[in-house]
């Protein structure tokens, strides 16, 4: 039985690692950690996986998507009103 486990991680076909990742030059890991913070942060995937963490049912996130269109509205027209002054 010849099995192919992959120990969590994804791989293409040119056998390469996918996903986030950073390189270590002259053993600055602070440098290196504070990049993969912003690249993990960037690419959304904390809040994706919070987002995830529980089951939404479709009415909870159809009424979650209405409150941010209505907060997003909301900032647009303060923000032209502070411009623009209507």
């Amino acid at each position: 039985m010849n099995r192919n486990y992959n120990n969590n991680r994804r791989r293409n076909d040119d056998n390469k690692v996918t996903g986030l990742h950073v390189v270590v030059h002259n053993n600055d890991v602070n440098k290196a950690l504070r990049k993969f913070k912003k690249k993990v942060q960037e690419d959304g995937l904390l809040q994706e996986l919070r987002k995830r963490e529980y089951y939404e049912s479709k009415g909870t996130k159809r009424r979650l998507a209405k409150a941010a269109s209505k907060r997003r509205m909301q900032k647009n027209l303060a923000k032209r009103h502070a411009e623009l002054g209507y």
